[in-house]
């Protein structure tokens, strides 16, 4: 029923003046796998270089307060593609077998398809398989190359990937073989997408792998981080793990530049919006450690924290003349924000009853109206809980007996100083959000919440 409603609405809004003009941009999101803030160069990585990430900063805005959906892979692009945080969302974890979201509600791709574009999704799901009807061809994606499930993206070298309903071999791969890296495979598929599209308004998401760690080969060898080869950085005095990680980004940096290049090619760079981001925090897993490269930057935690390590993540956005060149932006916003934003921009009202406001205004250098809170919820290691709202940041942890941890985060962006002593009326306000925010789940239920 929900869908239906937002189907009427968006037929009504044909009139709509941005609806209606012949051409209204391309949007490209990429979506890095596991990439901290602190690996990029524009936000003051040292060690890896990034050039073609750090050109979009340059030529575009970047902004230093984005938040994920969630701490981990699946609730996060659940988050990114329904609007919903983590208090409504059909995924709130990691879960084998995978929780796939449902026919009722209105994906990114749907919004777009809407509007008229062709959409496409190269890379990885992870909220429903092939036998779901949360996989992308039943979410709005007129074509899909990739991995459909959180555990298959674990492998660099699969034997089989997925091309819209059908298996695809990868000979190259069968018997331990390594032959074809799947990372190069899909982007190149993604490139494809942009040529026979070049002609009308598409939709393009590429949710890269990298530099994620193959979890199965790291519990082997103590290495995942599975490259082709190490790169740039072959000839470092690193440990073998730091040195794949290192590669890993700079092959993401080099598909960065390769999406810019098409772009270019068929002269379609200057009417396209080009949104860049991580699904989450930087891991610490396959060998690699976050202190190496400094991943994390200035903040506290990495992946499965919901202290900002695990959820403060890079987000750049361009689109030339509109996008405000060479700015640098504090707007506060998160991954549920990005399909009203889309609705906007491509002239199609947003669906009903999701978490996430437009933030057009935001990407266009405009006044932009704030959230009063932005929540998230974590389901393993017990049951976690934080809420950012304005300068004050609460977590709330299994680990420390449910009590609610209070930051000033202007004043101390690395979560050093649980101020909560000092303010029990925000802490209360806290606690009430943590309550209220949320709605249970059948899927994922609730496991421990201490009532105030």
């Amino acid at each position: 029923m929900k869908r239906r409603s937002f189907l009427g609405a968006a037929i009504a809004a044909a009139a709509h003046p941005l609806a209606a003009q012949a051409r209204r941009p391309n949007i490209v999101f990429i979506l890095a796998d596991d990439l901290g803030i602190g690996d990029l160069g524009c936000y003051g990585q040292k060690q890896i270089a990034t050039p073609n990430i750090d050109k979009l900063a340059a030529q575009g805005t970047r902004f230093t307060q984005a938040y994920s959906g969630a701490t981990v892979c699946a609730p996060s692009r659940c988050s990114l593609m329904t609007g919903k945080h983590q208090g409504h969302a059909t995924v709130r974890g990691n879960r084998s077998p995978e929780i796939a979201i449902q026919p009722d509600e209105v994906t990114i791709a749907e919004v777009c398809k809407m509007a008229g574009y062709t959409t496409g999704m190269f890379g990885k799901w992870g909220i429903g398989g092939p036998a779901t009807l949360g996989r992308p061809n039943a979410q709005g994606f007129d074509e899909w190359f990739g991995y459909p499930s959180q555990v298959h993206a674990h492998l660099f070298y699969p034997e089989h990937l997925w091309h819209n309903e059908t298996e695809v071999f990868l000979r190259k791969n069968f018997n331990g073989a390594k032959g074809e890296y799947a990372p190069d495979t899909i982007l190149a598929k993604g490139l494809e997408f942009i040529d026979r599209n070049r002609a009308h308004s598409f939709f393009l998401y590429l949710p890269f792998t990298v530099p994620h760690t193959n979890n199965e080969l790291g519990s082997q060898k103590g290495d995942g981080m599975e490259v082709p080869d190490y790169g740039s950085y072959k000839d470092k005095q690193w440990a073998n793990p730091e040195k794949g990680f290192a590669a890993m980004v700079e092959r993401l940096d080099v598909a960065v530049g390769s999406v810019m290049a098409k772009l270019a090619e068929h002269n379609l760079d200057r009417n396209t919006l080009v949104i860049f981001t991580s699904d989450n925090g930087s891991h610490q897993e396959g060998g690699h450690k976050v202190d190496f490269f400094d991943s994390n930057g200035p903040y506290k935690g990495w992946k499965r924290d919901l202290y900002e390590g695990g959820i403060h993540v890079p987000m750049l956005a361009r689109w030339p003349g509109h996008v405000p060149e060479g700015k640098v932006s504090d707007q506060i916003w998160a991954f549920w924000d990005v399909l009203p934003t889309v609705a906007e921009l491509v002239g199609v009202p947003a669906p009903k009853g999701i978490d996430g406001i437009s933030m057009a205004n935001a990407l266009l250098g405009k006044p932009q109206q704030n959230h009063e809170y932005l929540y998230w919820e974590f389901h393993e290691r017990g049951f976690d809980q934080a809420v950012r709202m304005d300068r004050w940041k609460g977590v709330k942890r299994s680990a420390n007996q449910g009590r609610v941890e209070l930051y000033d985060m202007p004043a101390d962006i690395g979560e050093t100083k649980d101020v909560a002593a000092a303010h029990p009326d925000i802490v209360k306000r806290m606690e009430q959000i943590m309550r209220e925010a949320r709605t249970d789940s059948v899927d994922f239920p609730l496991k421990r919440l201490t009532q105030n």
